[in-house]
Protein backbone atom coordinates (compact mmCIF):
# COMPACT_ATOMS: atom_id res chain seq x y z
CA UNK A 1 0.00 0.00 0.00
CA UNK A 2 1.58 3.54 -0.65
CA UNK A 3 0.55 6.68 0.39
CA UNK A 4 1.03 10.26 -1.48
CA UNK A 5 0.71 14.11 -0.06
CA UNK A 6 -0.09 16.49 -2.22
CA UNK A 7 1.36 19.99 -2.00
CA UNK A 8 -2.04 21.40 -0.18
CA UNK A 9 -1.91 18.78 3.03
CA UNK A 10 -4.12 16.76 1.30
CA UNK A 11 -3.84 13.10 1.64
CA UNK A 12 -5.06 10.29 -0.59
CA UNK A 13 -4.31 6.79 -0.15
CA UNK A 14 -4.40 3.73 -3.19
CA UNK A 15 -3.85 0.14 -2.64
CA UNK A 16 -2.63 -2.33 -5.78
CA UNK A 17 -5.70 -4.65 -7.25
CA UNK A 18 -5.32 -7.76 -4.97
CA UNK A 19 -4.18 -6.00 -1.47
CA UNK A 20 -6.09 -6.72 1.47
CA UNK A 21 -6.89 -5.25 4.61
CA UNK A 22 -4.51 -4.70 7.30
CA UNK A 23 -4.60 -6.34 10.58
CA UNK A 24 -3.43 -5.18 14.24
CA UNK A 25 -3.86 -2.09 15.94
CA UNK A 26 -1.11 -0.40 18.53
CA UNK A 27 -2.01 2.76 21.19
CA UNK A 28 -4.95 3.12 23.39
CA UNK A 29 -8.63 3.67 22.85
CA UNK A 30 -9.25 7.43 24.24
CA UNK A 31 -12.84 9.65 25.17
CA UNK A 32 -16.07 8.15 23.01
CA UNK A 33 -17.65 10.95 20.94
CA UNK A 34 -21.46 11.44 20.27
CA UNK A 35 -20.63 10.03 16.73
CA UNK A 36 -17.53 7.41 17.26
CA UNK A 37 -14.06 7.64 19.19
CA UNK A 38 -11.21 9.60 18.86
CA UNK A 39 -8.34 9.45 20.87
CA UNK A 40 -5.59 7.15 20.02
CA UNK A 41 -2.21 7.72 21.64
CA UNK A 42 0.83 5.54 21.89
CA UNK A 43 3.67 6.14 19.62
CA UNK A 44 4.62 2.99 17.82
CA UNK A 45 2.91 2.42 14.39
CA UNK A 46 3.77 4.16 11.18
CA UNK A 47 0.18 4.64 9.88
CA UNK A 48 -2.69 6.74 10.74
CA UNK A 49 -5.88 4.76 9.74
CA UNK A 50 -10.03 5.96 10.35
CA UNK A 51 -12.50 4.09 10.73
CA UNK A 52 -15.01 4.28 8.29
CA UNK A 53 -18.11 2.13 7.88
CA UNK A 54 -16.50 -0.09 4.87
CA UNK A 55 -13.67 -0.72 7.32
CA UNK A 56 -10.06 0.44 8.34
CA UNK A 57 -9.17 3.53 5.54
CA UNK A 58 -5.41 4.16 5.99
CA UNK A 59 -5.22 7.87 5.54
CA UNK A 60 -1.07 8.59 5.91
CA UNK A 61 1.88 8.04 7.49
CA UNK A 62 2.83 8.98 10.69
CA UNK A 63 6.02 11.00 9.77
CA UNK A 64 3.82 13.47 8.28
CA UNK A 65 1.96 15.00 11.11
CA UNK A 66 3.22 17.44 12.86
CA UNK A 67 2.10 18.06 17.03
CA UNK A 68 -0.09 21.05 16.97
CA UNK A 69 -1.29 20.83 13.31
CA UNK A 70 -3.84 19.13 11.15
CA UNK A 71 -4.13 17.68 7.61
CA UNK A 72 -6.76 17.46 5.37
CA UNK A 73 -7.06 13.33 4.15
CA UNK A 74 -9.79 12.85 1.27
CA UNK A 75 -12.43 9.83 2.10
CA UNK A 76 -13.61 7.45 -0.69
CA UNK A 77 -16.88 8.70 -0.82
CA UNK A 78 -15.43 12.15 -1.49
CA UNK A 79 -15.43 14.10 1.84
CA UNK A 80 -12.85 14.99 3.77
CA UNK A 81 -11.37 14.32 7.01
CA UNK A 82 -9.96 16.73 9.30
CA UNK A 83 -6.65 14.22 11.37
CA UNK A 84 -4.74 16.04 14.10
CA UNK A 85 -2.18 15.10 16.40
CA UNK A 86 -2.29 17.41 19.26
CA UNK A 87 0.93 18.09 21.47
CA UNK A 88 0.38 15.61 23.17
CA UNK A 89 1.02 12.80 21.04
CA UNK A 90 -2.50 12.15 20.67
CA UNK A 91 -4.50 11.63 17.07
CA UNK A 92 -8.01 12.97 16.66
CA UNK A 93 -10.05 12.85 13.35
CA UNK A 94 -13.32 14.90 12.53
CA UNK A 95 -14.67 16.32 9.54
CA UNK A 96 -13.02 19.30 7.70
CA UNK A 97 -16.10 20.80 6.48
CA UNK A 98 -17.03 24.16 8.48
CA UNK A 99 -20.62 23.74 8.93
CA UNK A 100 -20.70 27.65 9.51
CA UNK A 101 -19.25 28.12 5.86
CA UNK A 102 -19.52 25.05 3.83
CA UNK A 103 -15.86 25.11 3.38
CA UNK A 104 -13.46 22.41 3.91
CA UNK A 105 -10.56 24.45 6.36
CA UNK A 106 -11.39 22.73 10.03
CA UNK A 107 -7.78 21.12 9.26
CA UNK A 108 -6.12 24.40 9.03
CA UNK A 109 -7.23 25.47 12.34
CA UNK A 110 -5.37 26.52 15.70
CA UNK A 111 -5.40 23.39 18.08
CA UNK A 112 -6.46 24.83 21.77
CA UNK A 113 -7.81 23.32 25.14
CA UNK A 114 -6.29 20.06 26.91
CA UNK A 115 -5.20 21.29 30.58
CA UNK A 116 -7.80 23.91 30.57
CA UNK A 117 -11.02 22.16 28.96
CA UNK A 118 -11.27 19.62 25.78
CA UNK A 119 -9.24 19.55 23.20
CA UNK A 120 -10.86 21.89 20.00
CA UNK A 121 -9.67 23.12 16.76
CA UNK A 122 -10.96 27.05 16.02
CA UNK A 123 -12.48 27.45 12.18
CA UNK A 124 -9.49 29.70 10.41
CA UNK A 125 -12.24 31.41 9.34
CA UNK A 126 -15.21 32.29 11.93
CA UNK A 127 -12.99 30.96 14.73
CA UNK A 128 -15.91 28.94 16.37
CA UNK A 129 -14.40 25.97 18.26
CA UNK A 130 -15.06 22.51 17.40
CA UNK A 131 -14.13 19.53 20.46
CA UNK A 132 -12.20 17.09 18.74
CA UNK A 133 -13.64 14.06 20.84
CA UNK A 134 -17.17 15.18 20.18
CA UNK A 135 -17.66 17.25 17.36
CA UNK A 136 -19.65 19.45 19.02
CA UNK A 137 -19.04 23.28 18.50
CA UNK A 138 -17.87 24.86 22.15
CA UNK A 139 -19.97 28.18 20.38
CA UNK A 140 -23.17 26.96 19.35
CA UNK A 141 -24.36 23.59 20.85
CA UNK A 142 -26.68 23.26 18.12
CA UNK A 143 -23.62 22.85 15.31
CA UNK A 144 -21.66 19.76 15.29
CA UNK A 145 -19.26 18.11 12.66
CA UNK A 146 -18.36 14.42 11.97
CA UNK A 147 -15.92 12.34 14.52
CA UNK A 148 -13.91 9.50 13.41
CA UNK A 149 -12.81 6.79 15.30
CA UNK A 150 -8.42 6.74 14.43
CA UNK A 151 -5.77 4.25 14.98
CA UNK A 152 -2.17 3.80 14.30
CA UNK A 153 -1.42 0.51 12.76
Amino acid sequence: MTTTAATTATLTTTAPTGTTGTTGTTGTAGTTGTTGTTGTTGTTGTRVELLLPTGWFPVCETAVLTPGRGVAALLPDGRQAAVFLDRTGTLHAIGNRDPFTGACVLSRGLLGGGRSGPPFVASPLLKQRFDLTTGRCLDDPEVAVDVYAVRRS
